[in-house]
């Protein structure tokens, strides 16, 4: 469970990034296609990496402090490329 946590904490950041380059294509220049499609998967990524980090926060015993890191990584621009980098990391 915990490599497909991974995977997708990483998709997730991916889809954040190419998100971040669709908008400027929607409110700039009016393509809207880009932006409708990375934002459906970037949203699909983030609820299931969001459920993940609670998930496996009950299964894995994980303390709160690293859960905290986890959801704050979520949010952050290249946030869930560093955690998936360490992904020993230890709160």
């Amino acid at each position: 469970m915990l490599k497909i946590f991974y995977t997708i904490a990483l998709l997730e950041g991916i889809s954040y990034l190419l998100f971040g380059i669709t908008m400027p294509l929607k409110y700039w220049m009016d393509i809207l296609g880009p932006n409708k499609i990375i934002g459906m998967l970037h949203g699909i990524l983030f609820i299931t990496y969001v459920l993940l980090v609670y998930i496996l926060a009950k299964k894995e015993n994980w303390t709160i402090k690293k859960q905290i890191y986890l959801y704050l990584a979520s949010i952050i621009p290249f946030g869930t490329f560093i955690f998936v980098k360490n992904k020993n990391f230890q709160c």
